[in-house]
């Protein structure tokens, strides 16, 4: 029998996930939590074989939350559920120790034989995923600085309050987001904000 924990701030979603999972004869769930901080506390307590991560979640992030729970259970299996298809942030969740990487949206298709797949010791991306890493795995890599000026820039400040806020001659600055914008093939910083939430380079 696989032993499953789900975790997922949405109500509604864990209800699905645990109907369709109740109709399995080789899997069940044994716990659901609705944020990062019950995920940890009820991995301690059930040991699950799969655990279901989404990864926006109040009090601690999924992210976290997989690097807590792996740090304790280097062996945990965790499979990321998301609405989110962005290519930083399926990495980050690959790095975190994620062992699969599915879309909401094709929870009903892909999560069973996703799950045994996993339990099984493999790894799974779903075809967005593995299409979005495809797709920007050439692109440069935006530095810690560019992150911090494109998150100023995404909270409406202009580029004399991103300098003092960070430091920063306003020369500086004109010079990061030029070199964002170039990197993220952005028209302008509107644009650029929109690219870095969309791959999960930023959260608004």
């Amino acid at each position: 029998m696989i032993r499953v924990l789900s975790v997922d701030d949405h109500p509604l979603l864990r209800e699905g996930i645990a109907a369709l999972i109740g109709h399995q004869t080789d899997m069940q769930i044994v716990a659901e939590a609705s944020n990062g901080r019950e995920a940890l506390e009820l991995f301690r307590k059930h040991r699950p074989d799969i655990t279901l991560m989404d990864l926006q979640m109040p009090e601690m992030s999924g992210i976290d939350a997989m690097s807590s729970i792996r740090g304790e259970f280097p062996d945990a299996r965790i499979i990321v559920l998301t609405t989110y298809a962005g290519d930083v942030q399926i990495s980050r969740a690959l790095k975190a120790g994620a062992r699969a990487y599915l879309l909401k949206g094709s929870l009903r298709k892909e999560l069973l034989e996703t799950i045994r797949a996993v339990h099984a010791g493999q790894k799974r991306l779903s075809s967005e995923a593995a299409a979005e890493i495809a797709e920007h795995a050439a692109d440069d890599a935006l530095t810690p600085r560019e992150i911090d000026v494109l998150r100023l820039i995404a909270g409406g400040n202009a580029n004399k309050e991103i300098a003092a806020q960070l430091s920063l001659t306003e020369e500086t600055v004109k010079s990061h987001v030029r070199n964002l914008l170039g990197k993220l093939g952005a028209n302008d910083r509107t644009h650029a904000v929109a690219i870095g939430v969309k791959r999960g380079i930023i959260d608004l």
